[in-house]
């Protein structure tokens, strides 16, 4: 399932989730421009490598934990980088509206950092670096699937050349997702040799966006809530569709 549109309604334009679709493209665009050597020496320096922390490496290459945070601006490739900034720019907008520009910035930076831990902590002997904003974005689709349980998705499922659309529930979404990271992310459990997709990182990325996200939304008396009529043509400001009941954030 790949996420095509949502139906939460916003009042303040997403300025930082543009300003980290702009700083993952840049980071990216230098990363393009380095020959191969200096790319493989940048990308261990400031990918995360897991056994520079808690494998064999710790003793011959120690490193500060800067890897933690700086691999969450740069990708593998240019499709790695357009999935994860497509996905951000679906789920981040919403969820940056509710908590602020300057709480989304600190919330975005500690999913980012909790997921590199989860993957490094799951793969500490690992010599192969990783790096991409998935486990981060993991964690905005955490925080929106708690903050908007009912809001409607539209997501595009390939069905060999045909792409077909449906709408699911955000908790649904979700779940799934969630599903499909936890499954893999256990059998890869003492796998350290291969590369591919970081599994724990997106698991440890989610549970952190889900449990802090109550504790960093702003509060009633400094973001009035949405009234009915403040969502998108046909959905309660939450996503819902008009006609539920109950409040509207």
């Amino acid at each position: 399932m790949f996420p095509y549109l949502d139906s939460v309604a916003r009042r303040y334009p997403p300025v930082i989730v543009w300003a980290v679709i702009g700083m993952s493209v840049l980071a990216f665009l230098y990363q393009t421009s380095l020959p191969p050597r200096v790319l493989d020496r940048f990308l261990f320096e400031f990918a995360l490598v897991p056994s520079r922390f808690f494998g064999q490496l710790s003793l011959v290459a120690p490193s500060d934990w800067t890897p933690f945070l700086t691999n969450i601006f740069l990708h593998g490739g240019w499709l790695h980088l357009i999935l994860n900034m497509w996905t951000l720019w679906i789920f981040g907008p919403a969820v940056e509206d509710r908590l602020g520009p300057g709480r989304f910035t600190l919330f975005y930076l500690f999913c980012g950092i909790a997921a590199s831990l989860a993957h490094a902590l799951a793969n500490p002997d690992s010599v192969i670096p990783a790096l991409g904003a998935s486990g981060a974005i993991a964690g905005v689709i955490g925080a929106y699937a708690r903050m908007f349980p009912s809001a409607k998705l539209v997501v595009m499922v390939p069905v060999l050349f045909l792409p077909l659309f449906f709408e699911v529930p955000a908790f649904g979404f979700a779940m799934i997702w969630l599903g499909l990271q936890v499954i893999p992310g256990i059998l890869s459990l003492g796998d350290q040799a291969t590369g591919g997709i970081a599994w724990w990182a997106h698991i440890g990325g989610f549970v952190a966006g889900w449990l802090v996200t109550p504790f960093l939304r702003r509060r009633a008396d400094v973001y009035r809530n949405y009234y009915r009529d403040e969502g998108i043509y046909g959905f309660l400001p939450d996503g819902r569709r008009q006609g539920g009941q109950g409040p509207w954030t």
